[in-house]
Formats: structure tokens, C-alpha cells, sequence
């Protein structure tokens, strides 16, 4: 897939035509001046935010940054980047978020794509791995190939790339607030005078829409802990005397589910996972853990939120966000959509006659109209003529006590299995418990174990057999594989 089609860009293109011109400052930084709305290692107000905005509006400017033009960001979870994403879209720019973890040459072949005028980075280097978020000066750099928005869309982002080459998708201001009142409609999200611990990438629609963006529009203040740990994210939860929810990936609900002696958390009001399907007995175990539910939720970054589950009642059920129009078409699940999310892209199988197909198996009730997601539509494979569904065997899996994580991929006419398993983990079992519950021609051939599983930059687990072949062959210390 190529980004934008190379068409000659008009000379201006309506910035955000489709929302308020101030919507900005009338909707993301308004609010008592003294309220605290951030918190990235010391607390921040809004007079303080907007000054900071300002301050980057000026800078921007000075690089050549105006109405219809485009910038791309590549900064750390940070002050900065909240004050230089405001800061462009009060200039009525076009923002692609790049993430900070991408190496220079991916950065370099992202730029070639996407073609900035602007491109925004650090002048320091961002703090270590496991730390939550950076100090960091942002530096406006102007990109003498850059090219003005070919369109009037807000944001552009990049999809997780779990499951092969990144997406290039565009988003409006409109739709960006059409998302923030389906979550203040939802009465179990958070809302003014509460708190989010946020753990999810801001450069990607759960963190940036659910997690910042959300906690400005209904004055949430939002927290980022300083280190991501289990014991660094219960810290963060537990500085504060606000009803508190902490919005992150299945991952992170592992982590908090697997800590040791946690401490007690009476503000902690749920914990909200999205990305990908939670495994079986995941949200038991958190609920028993601390007390309180493990919501979930299901959306794609071509959309933000579609369907929640934020009680935790109706797993492995949700229930669609106001206003959207679901369709089941053999099997895969269809989205009410007006237009293409994908500029320059003309791709039936993605967009067509309204209808984005998110390539998702799904089952809808028509009696309640509640969503089950089953996984990718392409997780179901033919198997000597009989259907297998890679979601189940997956499950099957990480219900396994010896198994903490895994991926089932087809690849070259067999099922293959990447596990990470738990310490001195017997192998015997893990197949003693395969055939148990799973047919002979649904049990993978393979069976690689891992230390760890890889992972995107937002957290999920990779899916891409190649990557995960090689992974497996890279004599990573522990690894090992059976047939």
C-alpha cells in the first residue's frame, strides 16, 4: 500500500472545515485557569497548559507552520507533545503522529511517506524504556520536500502494524469530537473531577482519544505514572484522593493482575483494556485482585471507540458506542462510515458504499444488538477441509496454567504457536492440555517457546509469521521449539 496519491495538492486546504475554528480552545483547553489537568511528574493547570500552547503556536509559526499546512510529530509522551499537538491544531495544521520508539530509518521512510512541511522532535534524548514519560525540549525542523494537507483532515496516524505493513488513516476534527461525546455519554467513563492513569501510547486512538483528549474535553486530570511497572502504575494510582480509572492494553492488565501483595486502592474505580482480546479468566483475576471491574472495549484506529464493556457483564459481548451502525456481511463486521478513512487509497475490500470493513469476525444479537468480537476474520484457516478458528486455539492456550502469553499464526499450511510460558513451565502439559481440549487437526504442529513474545510500539503482541519466525530462530537466551 502507497500513502497519499500523488495528485497536485490546491493551494489551501480548509483546515478542519468540518469543526468549530476554535474548537481547540473552546473544547480541549477551556476550564478554570488553577484546575489541574496533567500530571507528568509534577502537576500542571490550565492557565499553564494554554501558555505553553501558546508558546509552541509561536514557535511553530516561525518555522513555517500555518493554515492547511502539515506537521509530523515525533516526540516521547511528554508536556511537549500535548502543548505542540494543541499548538498545530490551533493553527488549523494537519498533525501526523509518529512514535518516538520507530528507529531513524523508519522515521526516514515514514517522512518520505507522508511528506511534512514541519517535522517536530526532541533535543534530548527521550528517558529510558520503562519510564512512562520525558522532559524534553521539542525542536520545529522545516522539511524542504514538505507538501500542504492534500485534505481537510485533523490527524493522520499510522495503524499498530501487528499484522503487517502500517495503515495510513485520517481522521477529522468532527470525528475526533463525534468520539469524545460517545464517551462522556458512556456514564461508567471518566468525567469531570475524576482521574485517568493513562498507560497507553498517546500516538495511538486509545491513549490519545480515550485517554488525553477525552480527560481535556470533560476536565479529568490526567496522570502518566513515571515508571511502567506494576509497581510504578499502582504508585501512580495510588497519589491521588479522585475516583480513579486506569486506561491501558490487555498487557498492563496482566502486569497489574500479577503483582505481588498490591496495595489497597479505594479511588481505583475499573481498569479499561482495549488493543485486543483479553485471554480467558483475565477479568476474573483482576476483579479479584483489587476489588474492581476490567473493563473492555473494541474500536480500530480508523474510528476510535465502537462497542464497550466497561461493567464487565457482558464479556465476551459489548455494546455498540451511540451512533454506530454495525453490519454482519459473511461473517465480518462492517462500520457505518460516510467516507474512506484512507486518503489516496481506492480499496473496495477496506472502504466501499458506506461501509468500513474492519476484516473482523464478529456475531451480532438482533435482540439486544450487543457485539461479540471472535478475532481476525483471517484467523480462520482450512485445515485438511475442516475450519479452524486461530482465536480459539489461541485461548485455549492462555487458559493453560503453564502459559502466560501466546500467538497462533498459519503459516506455509500448518498452525504454528509462539508461547511464553511461566518459570520451569512443563512442556508435557501444555500438550497434555491441547488434547484435552482441542481436536487433533486444530493442535498446532508447532510449538515455539520464548522468554517473551514481541510486541508492537503500542503494546500488542505481533502477529506477522515472519517476524515471529524470526524471532524464534534468533537463539534468544531460553528459547525453544518443538514439534
Amino acid at each position: 500500500m502507497t500513502g497519499f496519491s500523488p495528485f497536485s495538492p490546491p493551494p489551501f486546504a480548509p483546515p478542519h472545515s468540518d469543526a468549530p475554528h476554535d474548537w481547540v480552545d473552546r473544547l480541549l483547553l477551556a476550564g478554570p485557569g488553577g484546575e489541574e489537568c496533567l500530571h507528568l511528574g509534577a502537576p500542571l493547570d490550565r492557565d499553564a497548559l494554554r501558555t505553553l500552547v501558546e508558546e509552541q503556536s509561536v514557535r511553530l509559526t516561525a518555522a513555517g507552520l500555518g493554515p492547511g499546512g502539515t506537521a509530523a510529530l515525533r516526540l516521547p509522551p511528554s508536556v511537549a507533545f500535548v502543548a505542540v499537538l494543541l499548538a498545530c491544531w490551533r493553527l488549523g495544521a494537519q498533525v501526523a503522529l509518529l512514535d518516538h520508539r520507530l528507529t531513524d530509518h523508519e522515521i526516514d521512510a515514514a517522512v518520505a511517506r507522508l511528506a511534512p512541511q514541519v517535522l517536530v522532535g526532541s533535543a534530548h534524548r527521550p528517558a529510558a524504556a520503562l519510564r512512562g514519560f520525558s522532559d524534553v525540549e521539542p525542536v520545529a525542523v522545516r522539511l524542504p520536500d514538505g507538501q500542504p494537507a492534500r485534505t481537510g483532515h485533523a490527524l493522520i496516524q499510522l495503524s499498530s502494524g501487528s499484522t503487517g505493513p502500517a495503515k495510513v488513516i485520517a481522521r477529522t476534527a468532527a470525528d475526533l469530537l463525534r468520539e469524545l461525546d460517545c464517551y462522556r455519554r458512556l456514564v461508567a467513563f471518566p468525567g469531570e473531577g475524576e482521574r485517568v492513569v493513562l498507560l497507553s501510547s498517546v500516538v495511538h486512538v486509545l491513549g490519545l482519544v480515550g485517554g488525553l483528549l477525552n480527560a481535556l474535553y470533560v476536565r479529568a486530570a490526567l496522570t502518566v505514572p513515571e515508571r511502567m511497572t506494576a509497581a510504578g502504575i499502582l504508585a501512580a494510582v495510588a497519589d491521588s484522593d479522585r475516583p480513579t480509572t486506569v486506561i491501558g492494553v490487555p498487557f498492563h492488565a496482566e502486569l497489574l493482575a500479577g503483582a505481588v501483595a498490591p496495595p489497597a486502592l479505594p479511588r481505583l474505580r475499573r481498569m479499561i483494556v482495549a488493543g485486543e482480546l483479553v485471554r480467558p479468566g483475565l477479568p476474573a483475576l483482576f476483579t479479584e485482585r483489587y476489588g474492581v471491574p476490567l473493563g473492555t472495549m473494541y474500536g480500530m484506529t480508523e474510528t476510535g471507540v465502537i462497542a464497550t464493556d466497561l461493567d464487565g457483564t457482558l464479556h465476551p459481548a459489548k455494546r455498540p458506542v451511540h451512533g454506530m451502525r454495525l453490519l454482519l456481511v459473511k461473517g465480518e463486521l462492517q462500520l457505518g462510515a460516510v467516507s474512506s478513512p484512507y486518503p489516496g487509497l481506492d480499496d473496495p475490500t477496506r472502504w466501499s458504499d458506506g461501509w468500513l470493513h474492519t476484516r473482523d469476525a464478529a456475531e451480532l444479537d438482533a435482540d439486544n444488538g450487543l457485539v461479540t468480537v471472535l478475532g481476525r476474520l483471517d484467523s480462520q484457516v482450512s485445515i485438511g477441509g475442516l475450519k479452524v478458528d486461530l482465536t480459539e486455539v489461541e485461548q485455549t492456550l492462555t487458559a493453560l496454567p503453564e502459559v502466560r502469553e501466546a500467538v497462533v499464526v498459519f503459516d506455509c499450511g500448518a498452525i504454528e504457536a509462539y508461547l511464553a510460558t511461566e518459570p520451569d513451565a512443563d512442556l508435557a502439559l501444555v500438550r497434555d492440555g491441547l488434547a484435552r481440549r482441542l481436536a487433533a487437526y486444530k493442535r498446532p504442529r508447532r510449538l515455539a517457546l520464548l522468554p517473551r513474545l514481541p510486541r508492537t510500539a503500542t503494546g500488542k503482541l505481533l502477529r506477522d509469521p515472519a517476524a515471529l519466525r524470526d524471532t524464534a530462530s534468533a537463539g534468544t537466551a531460553g528459547a525453544a521449539t518443538t514439534h
